[in-house]
This record gives structure tokens, sequence and C-alpha cells, in this order.
């Protein structure tokens, strides 16, 4: 049986990206845009991983950390922020999180946080897995696509100056 993964984010190209990423590593993802949506799957289907977006459109992730906590006590709840700091860490694992990420994050960092490998030089030499950059890469090249090539339209949609999203693009990373 695999393991039930919910992911909350709010922005449904790096959603798709982490789902197809997990899926890979044998998860079963369910996706929830909004933070109501989140609590009824999560009473749904009772997963045993949370990946929650600490910025949802117009709501907080964390807000939702100590409800998510009530109805999956057992569960391993990890906050994915693109804002990270010190006091937002504290704060996220005060509530009841496990573990706390900046994004992007490879997929050997998002395995490791919850709690499904431990670090290896196998896992490190692991071609499956993204490094943050081509994770990046991954999550704009599907932002484009969404936008349909407008990098003015994907610039707004991940908060980012055209110029920088530009930048970005001429450096593909290796793979």
């Amino acid at each position: 049986m695999k393991a039930k993964l919910l992911i909350i984010e709010d922005d449904e190209c790096y959603a798709t990206a982490l789902q197809r990423r997990m899926i890979k590593h044998g998860f079963n993802c369910i996706w929830a845009k909004h933070a109501s949506d989140a609590l009824l799957l999560a009473r749904q289907h009772l997963p045993s991983f949370v990946l929650l977006d600490m910025k949802l459109e117009h709501e907080s992730g964390m807000q939702l950390i100590r409800p998510l906590r009530n109805v999956l006590p057992q569960s391993r709840i990890v906050l994915l922020t693109g804002f990270a700091s010190i006091a937002t860490a504290v704060d996220a694992i005060k509530l009841g999180a496990d573990d706390y990420l900046s994004k992007p994050a490879d997929t050997n960092t998002l395995l490791r946080a919850l709690g499904k490998v431990e670090q290896s030089k196998s896992e490190e030499d692991d071609v499956s897995s993204l490094s943050a950059r081509q994770a990046e890469w991954e999550h704009i090249q599907q932002a484009l696509k969404f936008n349909k090539g407008n990098i003015s339209a994907t610039a707004r949609q991940l908060n980012m100056h055209r110029r920088t999203l530009q930048r970005k693009l001429n450096k593909k990373p290796g793979n």
C-alpha cells in the first residue's frame, strides 16, 4: 500500500511538479489548493505525510499546522516556504511542524524531511533526484507552459521580476 501524501500548495504548477516527483518515490498524492480543502481532505484520507506551503493565496499555512496536527497526530508535517527565516522556522516547529524547508527543495531533501530515507552515498548519487536548481528550472518550465510561453505572466505568477526570470531561463541547470 502506498503512503498517502497531502500536498497543500496554491501554486498549481509547483504542486504538479511535487506530485510527479513524489509519485516516483511511491507516494499516493492528494492535492489541496486552499486551507478549507486541506482540512477536509486530511479528515477524509488521513495521510501519513503532509507538505504544507507557508504562504497560501489569501491564507497562512502556519495557521493550518495546529488543526492538521489535531486531525493527524501521527503524520509527518513539513512546512515549505519561499520566504525562509529563523523566526518562522521556530514558530512552525512550536506549532507542531516536524520540519521546515526552503523552496525549491530537491527530492532527497524532501524525502529526508518526510522521514522516508536516510542520507547515504547512494542517495547523493541518485540521478532520479533533482537538485534545487533543477527543481526550480522544472517549476519555471511548468509555469511557462501554463502561461503559454508568456514571460511577463509567468514572472507575475512566480512573484519574480521579468528580468530575473529571463536570467534564470538563460541559465539552464546541468543534468
